[in-house]
């Protein structure tokens, strides 16, 4: 009878314990849109995470690259009503524009002490994910002894003309941070250079695919893209932290203000906030090969370097500059880097 009684109150606890977790966020409802140029099977990943944790609110993500985003936004800007309820971006120089320019909402998170970059102190934006721009080769095709191994030697080492690959800063949001930090530790003679290296301005896949053939000696390209690459094909291209510094680049997470949002939704956008900087939601950022912004978070991505080292090598980016001087970065760039 002992432990029959001992079964009843165990069953009895779990029947009482077992709403209480799976109900945390039942009560969010309505609906959320958000704009984000994190990779698709990373908002896979999240979309069937958020439809369970907010079962009765309706997720919606559109993806776009920080280009095309930034486009769409601007024309909705007009109407004075976004087409999104949130956005997750690529760095934190689109936060701070849209927050100058009175679009956000402002929530102070409960993870706010426990973040360990940088986040707007009145709430109007936090990092969520945090990529690395490095380089990347082929150990079948090259020695390490004999590529560029540092940015400087990425626009200098004439052995490479030819045969070196990054992303178009013109189009993508993490490849223009990375210049504006290679061009205030190196000026704008650095890109003089490297347009005289013939560097191709491609996407990260086509910049694999010949890193791959060894048309590439090296690329200028993202961690997670190569270690995504390692994970799930095997490959075994990798991916350093250069030996001048990496540019790390903390992508941010912002609800819109509520009047200028698609679905006046605050209430559910506060609690997928905190659920994206809680621990669940980070293990889908570490999943997704990209770092955890939280200092306690006590794991890396596959096969990824240490966030803490990272960090120390980081040669910085002046986030400010990065969109008050972004057509004439941009200008520059094209000038000199590419032909059209």
């Amino acid at each position: 009878m002992k432990k029959l009684s001992a079964l009843m109150l165990c069953l009895l606890m779990l029947l009482t314990l077992a709403p209480m977790a799976s109900a945390q966020n039942e009560d969010v409802t309505g609906k959320v849109v958000i704009y984000t140029s994190m990779y698709q099977d990373i908002i896979d990943m999240m979309d069937a995470a958020l439809a369970e944790e907010f079962p009765n609110c309706d997720v919606e993500f559109f993806y776009g690259g920080t280009g095309t985003l930034q486009t769409k936004l601007a024309g909705e800007m007009e109407t004075g009503v976004l087409g999104c309820d949130m956005m997750l971006v690529a760095e934190p120089a689109y936060s701070l524009e849209l927050k100058e320019g009175g679009w956000l909402h402002q929530y102070i998170t409960e993870q706010a002490a426990n973040l360990r970059f940088e986040y707007d102190e009145e709430g109007y934006w936090y990092p969520v994910r945090v990529c690395s721009m490095g380089l990347a080769y082929n150990p079948d095709m090259y020695a390490y002894e004999d590529i560029p191994t540092t940015f400087y030697d990425f626009a200098y080492d004439t052995s490479a003309a030819g045969m070196i690959s990054m992303s178009n800063p013109l189009t993508s949001g993490t490849a223009m941070a990375t210049i504006v930090g290679l061009q205030d530790k190196y000026g704008d003679e650095y890109f003089d250079a490297l347009g005289g290296q013939d560097v191709m301005i491609e996407s990260g896949s086509s910049a694999l695919a010949k890193l791959e053939t060894g048309e590439c000696k090296v690329i200028m390209i993202l961690e997670e893209s190569v270690l995504k690459k390692r994970e799930e094909e095997g490959s075994t291209l990798e991916w350093f932290c250069p030996e001048d510094g990496n540019v790390l680049i903390p992508s941010t997470v912002m609800t819109v203000a509520e009047d200028k949002s698609a679905n006046k939704n605050i209430a559910a956008c506060e609690k997928i906030t905190e659920w994206l900087l809680g621990e669940e939601g980070q293990s889908y950022i570490v999943k997704g090969w990209m770092h955890s912004v939280l200092t306690d978070y006590p794991e890396e991505p596959y096969d990824g370097a240490a966030t803490t080292e990272l960090m120390e090598k980081d040669i910085g980016v002046d986030w400010v500059r990065c969109y008050t001087e972004r057509d004439a970065i941009r200008t520059m760039f094209q000038e000199k880097v590419t032909v059209e």
